[in-house]
């Protein structure tokens, strides 16, 4: 067969080589492999109907099409394996234990809490390390990874475990999944009032299929129709057979709320960790770990929580973490204590990051910090050629109906901005696996951590892409520039809101509905006690107006502090006003909230009736 010749030059054809690229890779890094003039690729592509660049990052569609039209074949290179060769090419290596046997030491188990929502795997969490994070929690549902160790006594011996808090819904599935991945033992809880439901297969399922030990945590033993023994019979269906039916799981009857029989659980987990696992790590080597969660702190930058899996990691260590790196500045315990070091399967904050990694990167610990930046420069560079390959145009939810049936889109593209790394992969994991049939693909073309910005908006202008805030809003003049250029902006606080909007938008169900209309902004000058009233906040309108009666949310470092407030009291001077203007000063009292600070804003707004089109 003759090779393809283009304006008279020939080009080389192929006899079906492999040809190994990353993914969004460009047509000059395929003209490299075969040793072709990048420009004659080009002229390919237009041949076969498609304008491409040479520099720019193609799908791995386009790559195909291009390989199968030269006679190669492409192989996509996984993240993971792209990732191992180039840690491989700095002479590193993650996932082993380096020296000998003699080297290894007893580490503590990691175990993951799964189960169905409302059967009390917070309650669990709160009842084992004593703090309420409970309270904090948007819709009662965990939105936040997290880590903590405890330490209980077994046989006389104080042993510790580590815990990762995974959200408990089926909306986290990703975050559970990978919280599996990394965990030594599952605890499956199960109301023993309610059963066996259909999210307790589902955590189940994750834990077999990460292949970990289970321990079963029967709970609300407590009340009324509670039925232990059901509990057990319907497990045994599913493989988890009792030890006092004969099996080699162990079931605990528990009370979260009471906080009955915790001390047993945790034994149970030690004795099946002893049992069933060979868990020993060489603490004297680099460490190596993984992210838990990440967040961006005002005063401390990037804190990342961090699990170490092998080694021991120590304060001014230069260590790598998926494209961020840095030399550890600090490192913090659960209990917010300054610590110097960090063994195996221990949980620490770390302070001293270029930016925010994401849940669920590895972590690898390096000699200098130039070798560090470099592979977090190539980690970041091969994210950024991925994420362009996937560009493509701009709509909004409201006329998404529309384009669909006239055939102007055939995907919906999303850029998701979150407060912390864990909720927004779980968000994403959850539109990605929303069943809207063949007519339309969901994209999601950037995530990241921190309120949404400028630099945001322009991708969303450039792809057409709607921006979903989660607990974060618009920073600085991204709010405007999103309202100038009409580019589709949605906030939300609760994750379920959001899968379900798109998900209606998707399937033209939307109904009509209120929609929230920014009145202005005022930003916090100064924080006036008063004995009658609290905490009254001296402010500077910055746009719009302020009135009296309308609802608020305090906006702290772009994040949402608090929701649904009330503007109570306004006052410009020693008298009463109904509203105060742009560039005007007055005071604002917010009823019963008092956690104002300086620096502040306070944004108003009312709901106006809105229908969908």
């Amino acid at each position: 067969m003759q090779a393809p010749s283009v304006g008279g030059v020939m080009l080389p054809r192929g006899n079906g080589e492999t040809i190994r690229l990353s993914r969004g890779a460009s047509l000059t890094d395929f003209a490299e492999k075969i040793n072709a003039n990048p420009a004659s690729l080009v002229a390919v592509m237009m041949n076969l109907g498609e304008m491409v660049t040479a520099t720019q990052s193609v799908s791995d569609e386009t790559l195909q099409l291009l390989a199968d039209e030269m006679n190669y074949t492409v192989q996509i290179v996984s993240p993971e394996e792209e990732d191992r060769e180039l840690l491989e090419s700095f002479d590193l290596e993650f996932g082993e234990d380096e020296g000998s046997e003699d080297d290894l030491v007893v580490r503590p188990p990691v175990v993951t809490v799964m189960g169905h929502v409302d059967h009390g795997k917070t309650r669990l969490l709160d009842a084992i390390r004593k703090t309420n994070v409970i309270a904090g929690e948007a819709g009662g549902i965990t939105q936040h990874i997290g880590a903590y160790q405890v330490t209980t006594e077994v046989n006389e011996e104080d042993r510790k475990i580590t815990f990762i808090d995974t959200p408990g819904h089926e909306a986290f599935t990703a975050m559970r999944a990978r919280g599996a991945k990394s965990t030594d033992i599952a605890i499956l809880v199960v109301a023993a009032n309610d059963g066996v439901m259909p999210q307790t297969v589902e955590a189940l399922n994750h834990a077999k299929a990460a292949d970990v030990p289970i321990v079963v945590a029967v709970n609300k033993i407590d009340v009324e129709g509670a039925d232990p023994t059901k509990v057990r019979g319907q497990l045994t269906e599913y493989g988890l057979v009792a030890e006092e039916y004969g099996g080699d799981t162990m079931f605990v009857d528990i009370s979260a709320k009471q906080g009955l029989h915790i001390d047993s659980l945790l034994e149970a987990v030690i004795l099946t960790a002893d049992a069933s696992l060979d868990l020993r790590a060489n603490p004297k080597q680099d460490a190596q770990g993984i992210s838990i969660e990440s967040r961006l702190d005002r005063g401390r930058g990037a804190v990342a929580t961090v699990l170490v899996q092998r080694g021991t990691l120590r304060v001014g260590d230069t260590m790598v973490v998926g494209d961020a790196y840095g030399r550890v500045r600090a490192m913090l315990d659960d209990n917010g204590n300054n610590v110097a070091e960090a063994g195996p399967s221990t949980p620490v904050q770390v302070l001293g990051l270029t930016n925010v990694p994401g849940a669920g990167d590895n972590f690898i610990v390096v000699d200098e910090d130039r070798t560090a930046r470099q592979i977090a420069e190539k980690r970041a560079a091969r994210e950024r050629n991925a994420a362009f390959a996937k560009r493509t145009r701009r709509v909004s939810l409201e006329d998404l109906d529309k384009v669909l049936k006239a055939g102007e889109v055939q995907q919906l593209n999303l850029i998701i901005k979150g407060d912390a790394s864990g909720s927004v992969e779980a968000l994403e994991s959850s539109l990605l696996q929303l069943d809207v049939g063949e007519e339309v693909d969901i994209r999601v073309l950037h995530r990241g951590v921190g309120a949404v910005t400028e630099s945001d908006i322009d991708l969303a202008m450039g792809s057409d892409a709607i921006v979903i805030g989660f607990n974060v809003r618009a920073a600085g003049r991204a709010a405007q520039m999103a309202e100038r250029e009409g580019v589709d902006v949605r906030y939300y606080s609760v994750i379920y809101q959001a899968i379900e909007e798109i998900e209606a938008a998707l399937k033209g169900m939307l109904k009509p509905e209120y929609e929230e209309v920014e009145l202005g902004t005022a930003e916090i000058r100064e924080v006036f006690r008063s004995s009658k009233l609290g905490n009254i906040a001296g402010v500077l309108i910055r746009s719009g107006e302020v009135r009296r009666n309308t609802k608020a949310r305090l906006i702290r470092d772009g994040k949402v502090i608090a929701e649904n407030l009330n503007i109570e009291g306004l006052r410009r001077f020693k008298d009463d006003v109904t509203e105060i203007r742009e560039g005007f000063e007055g005071g604002i009292n917010l009823g019963n909230f008092n956690d104002i600070k300086v620096d502040d804003v306070i944004a108003t707004y009312e709901m106006r009736e809105k229908p969908r089109v």
